[in-house]
């Protein structure tokens, strides 16, 4: 049997180990003999934002968790919470700048983490206004050439900047 996630084995409302059914029009979906009931998957949502600077046209990137290298912007999304509202506050939380226009870019699963992330391109009203919080290690406003050089290789964040900035397919 194959499943989502290790943490996902069991029905979460009486604890009884899932079988695999067919379920017409879905295909293979986790099944609780017990309760009678199909259940989908269940994962995590966050977003990733590409901070932009209205005036300047740069991109915010910051360094987190001791590392070494330039990520975007992101956060997880909360229970009950719609993914633009998500983004504003993820980025007053972390870099104190209100949001002043989101579009969305693009999805991506993140099997590591059991995370849907949802990229998106946040104009700011006032990039003067930046103080980050504890979250942020350090941060750099970058030119889209710069912001391309200088993202963690190889990472999630990598390729959603890229394919934002149209210089690469999607992989």
């Amino acid at each position: 049997m194959a499943f989502i996630n290790e943490n996902e084995k069991f029905c979460t409302k009486c604890g009884t180990a899932y079988q695999i059914r067919e379920m017409e029009g879905e295909g293979q979906v986790q099944f609780c003999p017990s309760c009678n009931e199909y259940h989908f998957p269940v994962f995590n949502t966050a977003c990733s934002m590409i901070v932009r600077d209205p005036k300047t046209k740069k991109i915010l990137l910051i360094k987190q968790y001791g590392r070494d290298s330039y990520i975007l912007v992101a956060g997880y999304v909360n229970r009950g919470e719609d993914a633009e509202v998500a983004v504003a506050r993820e980025i007053l939380e972390e870099t104190g700048l209100e949001a002043q226009k989101i579009e969305f870019n693009r999805s991506s699963y993140f099997e590591r983490s059991n995370t849907l992330m949802l990229n998106w391109t946040v104009w700011v009203k006032d990039a003067s206004a930046l103080h980050t919080n504890k979250e942020v290690d350090s941060y750099c406003w970058f030119t889209e050439d710069e912001a391309k050089k200088n993202i963690r290789e190889n990472s999630l964040a990598e390729r959603f900047l890229l394919y934002y900035l149209n210089k690469e397919e999607w992989k």
